[in-house]
């Protein structure tokens, strides 16, 4: 996104990487929110992400992508941004789109 800070490069790629996992962030930090330790643990690893805008993209069962966004002013606009994108992938089928 125009004038969005550069570190928005970085926690794009980290969302697409996380959404590797088979979920997307949103829902891998549902996932996470209820268990103090993981909670605490997991979002300090490496290249994870847990906040919204990452999603796997599935074809014919078989997770062959990812799509990770970040940069726009709410986690919710990078969410929809991301939708936006999947859908142009014919073939594909995003996993974590209801939320």
């Amino acid at each position: 996104m125009d004038g969005a800070p550069i570190l928005c490069i970085e926690m794009a790629l980290n969302k697409a990487y996380t959404a590797l996992f088979g979920v997307s962030t949103q829902d891998f930090f549902n996932f996470i929110k209820g268990d103090p330790s993981l909670l605490a643990g997991i979002p300090t690893l490496s290249r994870v992400a847990a906040w919204g805008g990452g999603f796997p993209i599935k074809v014919d069962g078989e997770i062959v992508g990812a799509i990770g966004l970040s940069g726009a002013p709410a986690v919710q606009n990078d969410v929809d941004c991301a939708r936006a994108a999947l859908a142009l992938v014919s073939d594909a089928v995003p996993i974590g789109l209801n939320r």
